[in-house]
C-alpha cells in the first residue's frame, strides 16, 4: 500500500467517526413533547429560608476596601483557602465617581511576562507580615496572570466583578495585607 492511500483512508475515517458522533448529538437533542413538565423539583429544599445573593462563599459585608485613584474603588468580598494550595480573592472594582475612568495601567505590575499579556490585576500580593513573605498573582504555563484581565475603562457608576489566584500562605496564616499598586492597603482574613 502506498503512503498515499493510508492518509487518505484515515481522513475517512476521522470524518466518518466526527459525523457519527453529531448524528448521535443532533438526535440526542432531538425534539420531544416540550410540553411536559418535570416530575420533581430540582431545588435542594422547599423551605422559606434564605437564598444567598452573593457569590458562593461570599458575604454581603465586604471584607475590605481599597479606595483608588480617580474614584475607583475595589471591595474584597472574599478570600477562600482552596484544598489545592490556593487562595482565591474575589471581588468587585467600582467606578464611584461620576465620570469614566481608565483603570490605571501600572495595577498590572510591572513584570515583563505580565504586562506582555494585556490589562490585568497582575500587580496584586499578598502580604504575610509574621511569615514576612509576599505572594504573587499566580500564572498559567503561558504566562498569564490568573486574575480578572481585558478591561480598560470603567463608566460612571459601573462595576466589575474581579477575582485573583495567590499560592497559599501556611495553614495556619489566616490575616494577610492584600495590596494593589495605585490603592490603598487593607489587611483581608483568609477562609477554609
Amino acid at each position: 500500500m502506498s503512503v498515499r492511500f493510508t492518509a487518505r483512508a484515515r481522513r475517512g475515517i476521522v470524518a466518518l467517526t466526527v459525523a457519527a458522533g453529531l448524528a448521535v448529538g443532533v438526535a440526542g437533542c432531538g425534539g420531544g413533547d416540550d410540553d411536559k413538565k418535570p416530575e420533581t423539583s430540582a431545588s435542594a429544599s422547599k423551605g422559606t429560608g434564605s437564598q444567598p445573593s452573593t457569590q458562593e462563599g461570599q458575604s454581603d459585608t465586604p471584607l475590605a476596601e481599597l479606595k483608588g485613584q480617580d474614584g475607583l474603588l475595589l471591595q474584597i468580598t472574599s478570600a477562600t483557602r482552596d484544598a489545592g494550595g490556593f487562595v482565591t480573592v474575589n471581588g468587585t472594582l467600582k467606578n464611584d465617581s461620576d465620570k469614566s475612568v481608565v483603570v490605571p495601567a501600572a495595577v498590572r505590575g510591572d513584570e515583563t511576562e505580565i504586562v506582555r499579556n494585556g490589562r490585568s490585576l497582575g500587580g496584586a500580593t499578598l502580604v504575610d507580615s509574621k511569615g514576612k513573605k509576599r505572594y504573587y498573582v499566580l500564572r498559567d504555563t503561558d504566562g498569564r496572570p490568573l486574575t480578572t484581565t481585558g478591561f480598560s475603562t470603567l463608566k460612571a457608576g459601573e462595576s466589575l466583578a474581579v477575582f485573583m489566584q495567590f499560592p497559599a500562605p501556611p495553614e495556619g496564616t489566616t490575616e494577610v495585607a492584600f495590596q494593589l499598586p495605585t490603592f490603598a492597603s487593607a489587611p483581608i482574613q483568609i477562609s477554609g
